[in-house]
């Protein structure tokens, strides 16, 4: 019988175990900085405020497009066979000729802000006819064309910047506007990541209390147990313990699911991507700070740092601008303007269009046009209805605004005195916490001499457990209070020493 060596055999089991041992992940360590920082970089609600962001930007490219220099230019070649009576001509079996032209026109216009609008245009032109009796071009001078320059200036309606360029006045705005809206969406998400980071932490210490919870109702199970054998308790009190480790147990199992789930919101808050890590650890904790400033002056700072309030003022002075824009509608149209024509004497097709040229930009022989047109509806029923539509949305934009500033005041005066009072919940809890300690200690140390028992040791235990759960909470509500107040005043981003680009 063949025997296989010990040792590849034994080297080729450890393999196997190592390959087959599960791996355990690290959870990765997070403060609450890091914790934000992580949110806004993958947070994809943040990518998509940024590409509106943009977008709403463009527009401003859009209506400033409104005023750019147009370049226009067209080319044309023709040929027309002209038929010609033959008495007329004098020329018995002549009946036709053809001519051939070819033209260039090139030009430009421009929008000014101010309502005014300028026109170039230059023309060269070549025409010829060919007499079939000659068999070659009669034109003499084929040579020609033109050039001209027509402004236009509005004096009524569409007259002032305030006006012409009021679409491009309001997408600027909107643009601000957009800014501000990417930047609130950044305020909200700081502002849920740290509630969330703050559940996680409660979560996390929440279980650390029930656990020490389990630990000393063990201990005083275990302490009764040995009354129990000794003969200095009765046997029915052990019951008592054991139901109490029982709830503390029970407690755990919540507790641990609580936790988990905390966690995996958080998780699923960083880290959108499917590239999440294992677990997450919370390296900070809530701590108190005097508030360094009074009820009024959280108010005035919301009032000058508040993006809804900014984003609802520009919108404000956008439906001025409308308005205005509307009623400047409301006038008679009434245009002057100036037209310089510069024109060439017919050139030989030796000068060619040289010469054409010469005579057009030295201006040899220029003309002159100056006038002005009037228009306007006899009921003006149209631009009357725009205005009363831009009235009414400049009064609901008034509204919106000051229903705003009402709110936010009701909002930071709430979270003002929200804050206040979970600063004196945290010092109230962990005074009923100490003095919770001390009357356990009290009542167990009467119950070792006999002058207690086992029902208010637990009731005390319980008391304490209570207490330490809502000192956590206290603390928990506290740093909640915080985010809510500075989000309230609208300094939340520089608070966390954030700067949005």
């Amino acid at each position: 019988m063949t025997r296989l060596p010990i040792l590849p055999a034994l080297l080729v089991a450890f393999s196997l175990v190592a390959q087959d041992a599960p791996k355990v992940a690290a959870a990765t360590k997070l403060t609450l900085q890091d914790a934000i920082e992580t949110s806004l970089k993958n947070n994809l609600q943040v990518q998509i405020a940024k590409e509106t962001r943009k977008s709403t930007q463009a527009g401003v490219w859009i209506e400033e497009g409104a005023f750019d220099w147009n370049l226009n230019a067209g080319l044309n070649v023709s040929k027309i066979k002209n038929g010609i009576n033959p008495v007329l001509s004098g020329a018995p079996g002549f009946e036709s000729n053809t001519s051939f032209n070819r033209g260039l026109t090139v030009g430009s216009t421009k929008a000014f802000g101010w309502g005014g609008s300028l026109n170039l245009s230059y023309a060269p032109t070549y025409g010829t006819v060919v007499d079939p009796r000659l068999g070659y071009s009669s034109t003499a001078t084929p040579y020609d064309g033109s050039f001209s320059a027509t402004y236009s200036q509005s004096l009524l309606q569409n007259f002032g910047r305030d006006v012409t360029e009021s679409r491009l006045i309001v997408a600027r705005k909107s643009a601000q506007a957009a800014d501000l809206t990417f930047q609130l969406t950044i305020i909200n998400l700081v502002a849920s990541t740290e509630s969330a980071y703050w559940d996680v932490v409660y979560a996390q210490k929440n279980l650390g209390n029930k656990q020490q919870a389990l630990a000393l109702s063990q201990q005083q199970l275990k302490e009764n147990q040995i009354r129990v054998q000794v003969g200095t308790l009765a046997p029915i009190e052990v019951t008592s313990s054991e139901a109490s480790v029982a709830q503390a147990e029970q407690d755990i199992i919540a507790a641990e699911a609580q936790l988990l789930n905390a966690k995996d919101a958080l998780i699923r808050a960083l880290y959108p991507a499917s590239d999440r890590p294992a677990g997450v650890e919370m390296l900070d904790a809530p701590s108190v700070q005097p508030l360094a400033f009074n009820e009024a002056d959280t108010e005035k700072q919301a009032m000058a740092s508040r993006l809804e309030l900014k984003a609802a003022r520009l919108d404000l002075e956008s439906k001025q601008v409308l308005e205005h824009a509307a009623a400047n509608r409301t006038l008679p149209q009434l245009n002057a303007f100036a037209t310089y024509n510069a024109n060439a004497a017919s050139q030989t097709a030796s000068d060619g269009l040289s010469a054409v040229n010469k005579d057009l930009f030295k201006g040899n022989y220029p003309g002159y046009t100056v006038g002005l047109q009037f228009s306007m509806p006899i009921q003006n029923r149209a631009a009357k209805g725009n205005q009363a539509q831009a009235r009414a949305s400049l009064r609901s934009s008034e509204l919106n605004l000051h229903d705003q500033e009402l709110g936010i005041t009701l909002e930071v005066r709430t979270a003002y005195r929200t804050l206040e009072a979970s600063g004196k919940g945290v010092a109230a809890a962990e005074k009923t916490r100490i003095f919770r300690e001390k009357d356990l200690d009290a009542e167990k140390k009467k119950f070792d001499n006999g002058m207690s028992t086992n029902f208010l040791v637990l009731s005390k235990l319980n008391d304490l457990n209570t207490a330490k759960g809502n000192e956590l909470q206290a603390q928990i509500t506290y740093a909640k209070s915080v985010t809510a107040l500075e989000k309230a005043m609208g300094h939340l981003l520089e608070a966390r020493k954030f700067e949005v680009k």
